[in-house]
């Protein structure tokens, strides 16, 4: 606030303050000018009322835009996560694949050693069951392209035709996604 002739300056805020009062004469002419002046400041209303509601919209529809953005680039972190840990998955499996041959195997040394593998493959398949990875269950199964991977066909009668008999390397599914599809040797009966 500064002093001039003897007065004190006031900021006002011109948006929510009101104009001082007129005097009678000035009234009585604003009043005659508004009339005047009516239409045009009418459409200068509407005009006004327009831009701001354009605005609006834009305001409303920018907001939406950067929140779909913001969902998108969340979305896309997370399958890039998945990705990454289904690429890690795929690299462990052979190991995986190597402790249930030597569970296979028959017993040819003493059983603490036989016990520790097996509590060790148990540790194994409990820890990737939790990240989301799931066996393919196929002997006995009919075959099915998207989940076995045939590598031999057997001519025999005592199974449906397309069954699957033995199974080579299991195959995994991580979150409901084919990681690694089965080896499976399948049924061939020519009667069926």
């Amino acid at each position: 606030m500064g002093k001039g002739n003897g007065k004190t300056e006031t900021n006002l805020d011109l948006e929510r303050e009101l104009p001082p009062a007129e005097s009678g004469e000035e009234a009585a002419s604003a009043t005659s000018s508004t009339a005047a002046a009516g239409p045009s400041a009418v459409s200068e209303v509407e005009k006004l009322r327009a831009e701001r509601d354009a605005l609006l919209d834009r305001l409303a529809r920018l907001q939406a835009e950067f929140d779909n953005a913001r969902k998108r680039a969340a979305r896309e972190q997370q399958e890039f996560r998945e990705f990454a840990a289904a690429d890690a998955i795929k690299n462990i499996l052979p190991v995986l694949d190597s402790f249930e041959r030597a569970l296979k195997a028959p017993a040819a040394g003493s059983d603490d050693l036989r016990s520790g593998l097996e509590l060790i493959y148990r540790q194994f398949q409990d820890a990737l069951q939790k990240l989301g990875v799931q066996p393919i269950e196929s002997v006995g199964k009919p075959f099915d392209p998207r989940m076995h991977e045939a590598v031999e066909m057997v001519d025999t009668t005592e199974a449906p035709d397309h069954q699957v008999l033995d199974e080579f390397q299991r195959g995994y599914n991580y979150k409901g996604r084919l990681l690694r599809p089965a080896m499976v040797r399948v049924a061939r009966n020519p009667s069926g």
